[in-house]
């Protein structure tokens, strides 16, 4: 979502912000519906209110910030080593779940097996697409994964590695947009 040393808006800015924000959505709302009343309501719109204002900042640096030099929005998609990552994340996720849910038995990690997988996806794409924030993203969410998995551990409920692993990650993934649309916005001025 930022591309160091460009001028304007940076190539795959709103691509890139649009999917975050939706996957943040989705690992917010999805995540934090084993919390105690209140707090499934409430997190979720907070999630939602967030969401909304990042799209609303995003709409309106797009308008504002006509696109850098360096290419189209959609360019960084059409590398093969781009697909490659996918796949590699693809199987990942897919093979660990099926593992994790169906040898293991043990369904309360799957979000933390998600965000590691999500989370070593983006040191790929940070690699692909020369995203040095990328590889800060991919650390945080890789984190909040291993810290999932300990917490279940250590007698956690799926409630309490669901709210670190899925909200945390939504929770990064929203910091992330954040930031970038700052960075462009400081940046055009």
């Amino acid at each position: 979502m930022n591309t160091p040393g460009t001028r304007g808006r940076p190539s795959g800015l709103v691509i890139g912000s649009l999917v975050a924000i939706s996957f943040g959505t989705v690992f917010i709302m999805v995540n934090s519906g084993g919390l105690p009343a209140p707090w499934p309501i409430v997190v979720r719109i907070a999630g939602l209110l967030v969401a909304a204002l990042l799209l609303v900042a995003l709409f309106r640096v797009a308008r504002q910030a006509p696109p850098s030099a360096q290419g189209s929005e959609a360019a960084g998609f059409m590398d093969r080593r781009y697909w490659i990552v996918v796949a590699l994340e693809a199987v990942a996720l897919f093979g660990g779940l099926a593992v994790i849910n169906n040898v293991l038995d043990r369904p309360a990690v799957s979000v933390a097996w998600v965000a590691v997988v999500v989370g070593v996806h983006f040191f790929g794409l940070a690699a692909v697409w020369r995203m040095p924030r990328y590889h800060w993203l991919g650390a945080v969410m890789t984190a909040l994964g291993v810290a999932g998995f300990l917490v279940y551990a250590l007698g956690g409920t799926a409630a309490t590695v669901a709210l670190i692993a899925g909200v945390g990650c939504g929770a990064a993934l929203f910091a992330t947009v954040a930031l970038a649309l700052r960075d462009t916005t400081s940046r055009a001025s």
